[in-house]
């Protein structure tokens, strides 16, 4: 039997969500339960209808992505949770590859290569990702940077059940803060190269309107954890 990923969509006002959802009902991998939050969306609520007899479709009052993750993550059967942006799509093998990578070596968290893509799902970068060898490696490159792209990673749920989901006081740097955790309770990452998300950048998305607020909370993030970052960094855990 082939363990159950959660594919976990936070969906707010979103016009790419379709492209979305199509990527992930085209999964190749045959254990995949898609779950779409919507945190109090007041537009494209309708792009998803015609997906509603594949997907769970759950309401909710307007709280963040960081809540809207977690309602999804409480309600999840799925042993694997995968997070997808309704504004980024999966390639077909995506959650097939990126499982056989993870069994094979037994990880607790693994997250990947991407690409870039505009409005018009014209590939920008072909290439983004940063390679990691080990623990350490991944915990000297959080000391100044988030080198994980949230909807490349699938991880296990009793792992973020273990280190309390996401922390929705923070409405930029939930995913930084998670890594940071699950890396100081001793999970384990790895980083597989293959580009099996399409990240999009578009004009609306949060990163480029909030940049400024988005910099002052990493920098309170980080500085929060930078000794323990150190230390892992120098003893790899």
């Amino acid at each position: 039997m082939m363990p159950t990923v959660t594919i976990v969509i936070p969906f707010y006002n979103c016009q790419y969500i379709q492209q979305a959802l199509e990527s992930a009902v085209q999964q190749t991998y045959p254990a995949v339960e898609i779950i779409v939050v919507d945190d109090g969306s007041t537009q494209y609520s309708n792009l998803i209808a015609p997906y509603k007899n594949r997907i769970y479709y759950m309401g909710k009052s307007n709280g963040g992505t960081a809540s809207a993750l977690n309602h999804a993550i409480l309600h999840a059967s799925g042993q694997y949770i995968a997070w997808l942006s309704s504004d980024d799509r999966f390639v077909p093998q995506k959650i097939e590859r990126q499982m056989a990578f993870m069994l094979s070596r037994g990880l607790d968290i693994s997250f990947t290569g991407f690409s870039v893509i505009n409005e018009h799902n014209r590939v920008t970068r072909p290439y983004e990702g940063i390679p990691m060898a080990n623990n350490a490696d991944l915990a000297r490159q959080l000391v100044y940077s988030n080198p994980i792209n949230g909807c490349t990673v699938i991880m296990k749920k009793d792992w973020l059940h273990r280190v309390g989901l996401f922390n929705a006081q923070l409405p930029y740097t939930h995913d930084y803060d998670l890594w940071i955790r699950l890396l100081m309770n001793g999970a384990s990452f790895g980083f597989l190269p293959d580009m099996l998300t399409m990240y999009r950048v578009h004009s609306q998305m949060g990163t480029i309107r909030h940049k400024a607020t988005i910099a002052r909370e990493y920098e309170m993030v980080k500085n929060n954890y930078r000794h323990v970052l150190e230390h892992l960094a120098q003893h790899g855990g």
